[in-house]
């Protein structure tokens, strides 16, 4: 229970960080909070964090937002599928080149939801729309190590 709990508050804490507001320059270069702890989480455990929480997560984050119901939960199971899929290889890989990957991932997180978007004729106005997949990628291996030390200080087996 101790270890489910520690993933439920960083997920909360990732939620609370994509809700706060910021200034309309800067809405464009919001990283995906949400789904880099998703990432982090369905690498370092794959067999507990998989697809059913991607999934509960996004209908979260589909229900706070406003947004159609079962977008982000798709984009973040097809996500977090792939991850699950290659959590063994992306461990592997030192931060920076994880930090590729992550951008790979959020580019397709992103792609999804324009998809999405476009199918009920709301696209993003801007091409600025894909920023934000560049701030998560930067800020990547200083989450990488956040979490990480988390989850070692709380034992997360």
């Amino acid at each position: 229970m101790r270890n489910w709990t520690v993933i439920i508050i960083s997920l909360m804490v990732a939620l609370t960080l994509s809700l706060l507001p910021m200034p309309g320059w800067a809405m464009w270069a919001r990283p995906a909070w949400v789904l880099m702890v998703l990432i982090y989480w369905a690498m370092v455990q794959p067999y507990r964090v998989g697809v059913f929480t991607a999934w509960t997560v996004g209908s979260v984050v589909d229900l706070i937002n406003g947004s159609l119901l079962g977008s982000h939960a798709l984009a973040y199971v097809i996500v977090v599928y792939l991850v699950s899929r290659l959590y063994a290889r992306l461990n592997m890989y030192p931060l920076m080149q994880q930090g590729f990957w992550v951008l790979f991932f959020v580019i397709l997180y992103q792609f999804v939801l324009y998809c999405v978007q476009g199918f009920i004729g709301e696209l993003p106005a801007s091409y600025l729309y894909w920023l934000s997949s560049l701030t998560t990628m930067l800020l990547w291996p200083w989450l990488f190590v956040l979490m990480r030390d988390c989850r070692r200080r709380f034992s997360v087996a």
